[in-house]
């Protein structure tokens, strides 16, 4: 299989089943991964910041760095490449508390709350999610299967389900002994 990197503020959409879209060391930073089996089609985006407002001019020249400017950007990339909203499977990966034991900025959070809110938006809801904490994430997309590999800093590698529900707000769910979903 052919690996992609996706950097930070960077997005990768692909249509090819050889593919694997890979991004290292989500810390703060949200890997939003979305997938259609139907269409065949998946993409990754890695956001750093929720609000492009503290920063017009480098979201016109990086718009993947920020989730406002980023995500209606990556969902139109994945609807030309023949997604249908209707059989998307979202997975929102990242968002932990890194820098900042304190909880002074909370950038994590703020991040995961604007993904939320902008795919709400979009009539879209999450598939899954592995948020919060204070370990980085690795994140893997294989475009063929739809499978995400989810590598947590200290832990084993964890293949998420595709069509895993996202665990109601303030519970960890389990496959497998892995968490898949932690919530702030």
């Amino acid at each position: 299989m052919e690996q992609i990197v996706v950097g930070m503020a960077d997005c990768r959409v692909s249509r090819s089943p050889g593919q694997v879209l890979t991004t290292y060391a989500l810390g703060s930073c949200i890997g939003l991964v979305i997938h259609d089996a139907r269409a065949a089609v998946g993409g990754l985006l890695h956001f750093m910041l929720p609000d492009s407002g503290i920063d017009p001019v480098k979201a016109k020249a990086r718009p993947f760095m920020f989730a406002d400017t980023g995500i209606p950007l990556f969902l139109n990339q994945l609807f030309g490449q023949g997604a249908d909203r209707r059989h998307l499977k979202v997975h929102v990966i990242g968002g932990a508390r890194m820098m900042d034991q304190e909880g002074v900025f909370e950038i994590g959070k703020r991040n995961y709350l604007a993904a939320r809110k902008i795919l709400w938006r979009s009539g879209l809801l999450l598939t899954s999610e592995v948020v919060g904490g204070m370990t980085s994430r690795t994140v893997r997309l294989e475009v063929g299967s739809g499978r995400i590999h989810l590598q947590e800093s200290g832990m084993k590698p964890a293949v998420l389900p595709p069509a895993q529900v996202a665990a109601p707000a303030g519970t960890v769910a389990q496959e497998g002994g892995t968490p898949w979903a932690t919530v702030f």
